[in-house]
This record gives C-alpha cells, structure tokens and sequence, in this order.
C-alpha cells in the first residue's frame, strides 16, 4: 500500500519514456502473466493446493491402520516368583521358587485398528472442507490485489509516456525558438537576456527530462516483478492513448470477497458447535490382535511356538469434562453473533465503498472531458503566442506565460487521465471483477 501510494503521488512530478526494442504489452497480457507468473498468486495457488492434501490425508484416518511390532527378548536371568511349596506336594507353610520362561522369548505381533465412529472425524472433515474454501477466497482476493497493482502501475506508466512525448515536444519546440533567438542575438536584433529567458525554460524542461528517465526503472522493475519478468528483459506498454474509454464492463457483476470470507467463517463456527455437541458421545474402535510367540531353550533343545488371536471392541466415553464443553459451545455463540455483526457491517461499508467508487468515476470522467478541453484551449493561446512573438508583437514573458499553461495543460489532461482509470480500478476492485 505505501508503495503504491508512493507511485500514485508522484504523478504529477515524475513520468517516465519508453524503451526502444521492447516487448509490448497491453493491460490484458500484463494480467495474464501475472495470473500464471505473480509470486504473490503462485503462493495464494499453492495455499490451495496444500490445503487439498491436508484433507486427503486427514480422510486416511478413516480407514483401517495396521501396526506390525516384533520383540525379540534373551531373558540372562529367568525370572522367578515364591509360590507355596504345597503346590508341588510339599510341606504346608513353606515356599519354593518357581521360574517361568525361557531364555529365548520371540513375540510377533500384527495389530488392526479401525474407527467405526468419533464425532471429531465428522467435523475435521467439514472443517477442511470450509477451510478448502477459505483459501480459494483468499487466493481470489490476492489475485485482485495483485491485478489491482498490475493494472494500476500500467496506467501510471501510460500517463508517464504520454507525459514524455509532451516534454520532448516542448524540448524541441525551445530549441526552434532558440536557434532562431541565437541568430538574432548574434545580428543585435534582440539582447541575450531575451534568449537565456528561453534557455531557462528548455534547462528545466531537461531536468524533467533526466528525473523521467531516472524513474523509469524503477517503476518497469516493478511492473516486471508484478507479472513474472526477467528484469533484465526490456519492456513496452502498448498505447492506451488518452479517451474517456471505460473499463467497466458488466458493473451489476460482484464478488464480494471480503463478505464470502466472513459467510466461510460463520459457516465454520457453525460445524464448531456441532462438533462440541457431538462430544458429548463416544467413540467406538474396532481392534483385532494376532500374536505369534516363539520360546526357546538351547540347553534343552527346547522349542514352541504359541499363538493367539481376538477382536475387541472399545468404546472410549467422556462421561464428565469439567464443563469443558459447556464453555466452548457458549464462547462458540458469541462467535457467531460477532461473525454476524461483521458481516452485516462488511455488506453496508461494501455498499457504500462500491457507490462512492461508482460516482467517484463520473466525477474523474468529467474531469478528464474539462482537462482535454482546457489542452485544446492552452494549445490554441500557445499557437496564437507563437504567431504573435514570430511577427515581434509579444516579447518573451509572454511567450513563455502561454508555454507554462500549455505545460500544466498537458500536466492536467494526464493526471485526470490516470485518475479516471485509478478511479475506474478501484470500483472494480471493490465489486472484486478486475479481469
């Protein structure tokens, strides 16, 4: 925003020329490189893309998990347990140890685990699926932005090359006057303050010149960085030469992206509440258990194996959790009064934003109309000036009283020619139809 601010005020002061053997481009080519180029939209394209994979492999939790565990055990001491020697027929009231095992124990064991119901899964799902369209929204509202952006630096620069060419054309109109001054200075037809008034004037139209072309690379860098350029690559912009034109196509189309972001949140907090109130019931896993153990003892030569297998069911019920539920779905209802009272906000301050925008480009088209109309007027006292200080009826002062308001003329038709298309830019990106 700073940045573009910057470049909006430096309208009046700073234009730039156009580069010889550049590619050209017009509006709808720097939009369309910028659609597939922008880093800004391929990041915003990428969130999407990532949110995709998050859903598919949360939907893996779904199906069945199978778990392998191996434990291969050398027991160096047996361990023993006192046990009462009557067990084996001995004397009552005396105990005897008794060692269970053998050295080598070899367990093998494939384990099944499958969800047959948890209210959480449900609302993940839906969670992902709002939030899926939460990221498209907002990688549509990047999209505008950097659309905005593109289409308002090529505008700027359109101003920039129109302002140019009336600079250079002023540049060559002093060095016409000049070299015919010089000739009569050089003849004592005239004095030389006469001549330096016009070499005064030609100076500050140079230095004008040289800060154009000092801007230039900058905002072309810009405009490159904004659509994927190489900034080495050179760059021109086609003429979008300075009418009244709009750009404004079908102005009852909306998307409103700021009022769908906020419609994605409710609706989020809605299956929110759903899932604290499917919290309440339990869980229930279907497992299954196949083992396979080997024993081993060398010294004997002793060898077994020893399998077993079952399937449970386990049902897992959070019969109290402090209110913890409670809490969450009453801070989940003031969620979404507060979303509530956003959006109806959002929907007012849009609506207002789009009509002053609407009215704002009525206002700079006419603008532009009374600036190309006080060009042709500043035009015609410059020409009549000419005349005038050719045939020796006017000095000097006055020819460059008529040159300065052709300069702030042409300064004036630019200027309203990029704010009607700044203004034109802004109603579309509030209706979010920059194309």
């Amino acid at each position: 925003m700073k940045m573009k601010t910057q470049i909006s005020g430096g309208l009046l002061s700073l234009f730039f020329g156009l580069s010889a053997h550049a590619q050209t481009l017009d509006l709808a080519a720097c939009l369309r490189m910028a659609d597939s180029a922008n880093a800004q939209i391929r990041s915003a394209k990428l969130d999407v893309a990532i949110n995709e994979s998050q859903r598919a492999a949360y939907l893996s939790s779904r199906l069945p998990s199978v778990n392998f565990v191996a434990d291969y055990k050398y027991n160096a001491i047996i361990p023993g347990q006192v046990v009462p020697a009557q067990f084996f027929g001995g004397p009552a009231g005396t105990f005897a140890e008794v060692k269970f095992g053998v050295p080598w124990v070899l367990s093998n064991t494939v384990q099944l685990n499958q969800i047959l119901f948890n209210s959480q899964v449900n609302y993940g799902l839906a969670a992902l699926r709002i939030n899926s369209e939460i990221v498209k929204i907002k990688r549509d509202m990047t999209i505008q932005e950097v659309k905005h952006q593109v289409a308002n630096t090529y505008f700027i620069l359109q101003g920039m090359y129109q302002q140019l060419q009336f600079v250079d054309s002023n540049i060559s109109y002093a060095n016409r006057i000049l070299k015919n001054m010089d000739l009569m200075v050089a003849q004592g037809m005239i004095v030389q303050t006469e001549a330096d008034k016009i070499r005064i004037n030609r100076l500050n139209l140079e230095n004008t010149q040289a800060n154009l072309q000092a801007t230039k690379s900058q905002l072309e860098d810009l405009l490159k960085i904004l659509v994927g350029l190489d900034p080495k690559a050179k760059m021109a912009l086609q003429n979008d030469e300075m009418v009244q034109k709009s750009l404004l196509v079908d102005q009852n189309a909306a998307n409103l992206f700021a009022i769908k972001l906020l419609e994605q949140q409710q609706l989020m907090a809605q299956e929110e509440a759903k899932g604290i109130k499917m919290g309440y019931l339990p869980n229930v896993n279907l497992y299954g258990i196949y083992q396979y153990n080997v024993n081993m003892n060398p010294e004997t030569d002793f060898r077994t194996g020893i399998d077993g297998a079952f399937i449970g069911l386990r049902v897992d019920w959070n019969l109290f959790d402090g209110l913890d539920k409670h809490n969450r779905a009453a801070m989940n209802a003031l969620k979404q009064q507060q979303i509530e009272t956003q959006t109806n906000l959002a929907q007012q301050q849009l609506q207002m934003q789009i009509d002053q925008n609407k009215r704002m480009v009525e206002v700079k088209a006419n603008a532009l109309e009374i600036s190309k109309e006080q060009l042709k007027l500043a035009e015609s006292v410059h020409q009549h000036a000419n005349l005038k200080f050719t045939e020796g009826l006017i000095g000097t002062n006055d020819l460059l009283q008529a040159q300065t308001g052709l300069e702030q003329a042409q300064t004036g038709v630019v200027a309203a020619y990029v704010a009607l298309r700044q203004a034109e830019l802004e109603y579309l990106k509030s209706n979010g139809n920059i194309k």
